[in-house]
């Protein structure tokens, strides 16, 4: 591990606004604060968006900024990237923004019924290879339902054309309904103020003269999300 990291992970245990749970206090459990996000660490009860593989933090730290009136949690396991966001939103003194670095697989051990009202999936890795592990697979999407409000929106932002389609597809076999849609955002007329926010690895997709999809859909309850067959 690079002296930089090192120093990052060190400086990441003083953040006020990082969670970073051992791996006993979460393995085959919930998690403390499960539930309990809003009451015991924004003191509030707005609605709570995700990031998930949140990355630098670009897009945590950007809907904070546009939306005081709600609660941002990125979540990402690689704490030397996450440190970038959280230390910016400590930097601009955001109180709506906290960043948990854990694994994914393990979402469900932190959040409780209803407690989330978004999830955004900006970047991820498209996982081409190894479908369950993709963030929009499946079986993550009927992980998200444990804790997403009835009908929340997923969003998902990619320069993967693969991972758009079969996300795209596996909506409509599943009869989700389909907020959103295009394979290239910048020439869609869609883009607005939230979805012009760029990470930093889109900003290097975007000057290769890559395009941008983008996919938001409605996650409903009572719907167990059945996965694509490969042709």
């Amino acid at each position: 591990m690079t002296k930089k990291k090192l120093q990052r992970f060190a400086e990441m245990e003083t953040f006020s606004n990082v969670v970073q749970p051992e791996f006993e206090e979460v393995f085959g459990k919930d998690y403390a604060l499960k539930g309990k996000w809003n009451q015991e660490r924004f003191g509030n009860h707005h609605p709570v968006v995700l990031e998930l593989g949140c990355g630098k933090g670009e897009y945590t730290v950007g809907l904070a900024r546009r939306f005081p009136e709600k609660s941002f949690i990125g979540v990402d396991i690689k704490g030397s990237r996450m440190w970038r966001g959280a230390r910016t939103a400590l930097s601009e003194k955001l109180p709506n923004v906290l960043f948990l670095r854990t694994h994914i697989e393990q979402i469900t051990s932190f959040f409780g019924p209803g407690e989330v009202e978004e999830i955004w999936i900006t970047f991820p890795d498209p996982q081409l290879k190894k479908k369950r592990k993709r963030l929009t697979s499946a079986r993550f999407l009927n992980n998200y339902k444990h804790f997403l409000v009835n009908n929340g929106l997923v969003h998902l932002k990619t320069d993967s054309t693969g991972l758009y389609e079969y996300t795209l597809e596996l909506a409509r076999n599943n009869n989700l309904v389909i907020r959103h849609q295009t394979n290239d955002l910048y020439h869609s007329g869609m883009c607005n103020d939230i979805l012009d926010i760029k990470t930093f690895y889109e900003q290097q997709f975007l000057n290769q003269g890559m395009k941008i999809n983008y996919l938001c859909f409605e996650l409903p309850h009572e719907k167990t999300i059945e996965e694509t067959v490969d042709k």
